[in-house]
């Protein structure tokens, strides 16, 4: 076995000695992943869903948005057969495993029930996780959660199959920009590796995450594209633009579908900060920020009440795009300084 599953890096040893007798003494385990989850959100959560049922535990899995749907882009996922609705998610959980979740807060309305669990075991790789849990198995220097997720089912000696590999992947290769990040590391390689030993399908995988859309996305583009606004005095740069509700109900587009508008804004050489404003369905802005290094863009986030990574962050604002960018851009002007 490669040194990267049995080296538990900043995560203690006996933290991961604890985790693997709470889960291995239980009968019910009750997951969660944070709103609007991401592929390495809803990644780690599924593969872990599918081990732990294989293994003979009753598996509950869930997010909580109160529009409870799986983001399309998502939908290839094994597990999610797993998935129930918070309403039907245990209120007071004896063991409760939370998924890429930085603070409590983003677990929407199941935070109350986090509040509630016996034992609450936090999976997460954010900086800024204060750990929230009774254990928290918190690892800034990994590269997505669904590593922590490898390699706590390594210490539970759960097998990885194909689904399962399906689901760790996603999250490694999204969380990563398919490994063009800074988080990417050899053990991130190596963990790729494992995996794709499995005999998952990476060709499909990547074009379900990257290479399909609706033909409304590309009409929509369109319309944010000629909006966007470069500001080179700003800090390093900054450029930005937003997407209304408007813009989506024009071409009959979901709020997720919108979601990679930011990674066609990053690439305006003259930038160091791209942003991208999406406005939700309840008419509240969704502010999805990336640096190309020069800017700590989570620390201007969690001046905002958001967080994130130093190189990819958000928060959500209650503000117009103005009034929301109006404070952003002073942040970004002062560079980490909030």
């Amino acid at each position: 076995m490669t040194s990267d599953l049995l080296d538990g890096g900043p995560v203690p040893d006996h933290d991961w000695e604890r985790a693997a007798e709470l889960i291995s003494s239980a009968t019910e385990v009750a997951l969660a992943c944070h709103i609007a989850p991401d592929g390495d959100a809803l990644g780690s959560m599924l593969a872990a869903g599918l081990a732990l049922r294989a293994a003979g535990k009753r598996v509950a899995a869930s997010f909580g948005d109160r529009r409870f749907e799986v983001p399309r882009l998502l939908r290839f996922l094994p597990g999610q057969d797993l998935l129930v609705g918070p309403g039907d998610y245990p209120a007071a959980p004896d063991l409760m495993i939370t998924f890429d979740a930085a603070v409590a807060d983003r677990l929407g309305v199941l935070a109350e029930n986090a509040g509630k669990a016996r034992e609450l075991i936090v999976v997460d790789h954010h900086p800024s996780n204060p750990g929230f849990g009774t254990l928290n198995l918190v690892d800034p220097a990994a590269a997505s959660t669904t590593t922590l997720v490898e390699k706590l089912l390594h210490r539970l000696g759960l097998p990885v199959d194909e689904a399962i590999a399906t689901c760790l992947y996603t999250g490694l290769v999204t969380d990563t920009g398919s490994f063009r990040h800074s988080s990417t590391t050899p053990a991130a390689h190596r963990m790729a590796a494992r995996l794709v030993a499995t005999g998952l399908n990476t060709e499909e995988i990547a074009r379900q995450l990257w290479d399909r859309s609706p033909f409304g996305y590309l009409k929509a583009l369109g319309a944010v594209l000629d909006r966007v606004t470069l500001e080179p005095e700003v800090g390093g740069g900054l450029v930005w633009t937003f997407v209304a509700r408007t813009d989506r109900a024009a071409h009959g587009l979901p709020y997720d579908a919108v979601e990679g508008i930011i990674d066609v804004i990053r690439r305006a050489d003259e930038a160091d900060v791209a942003v991208v404003l999406k406005e939700d369905d309840d008419g509240v802005w969704q502010v999805s920020t990336r640096s190309k290094g020069g800017t700590d863009v989570a620390r201007l986030c969690a001046a905002l009440g958001g967080g994130g990574h130093a190189r990819a962050a958000g928060f959500t604002s209650h503000l117009p795009v103005e009034e929301t960018m109006a404070r952003l851009r002073a942040l970004v002007a002062e560079g980490t300084s909030p």
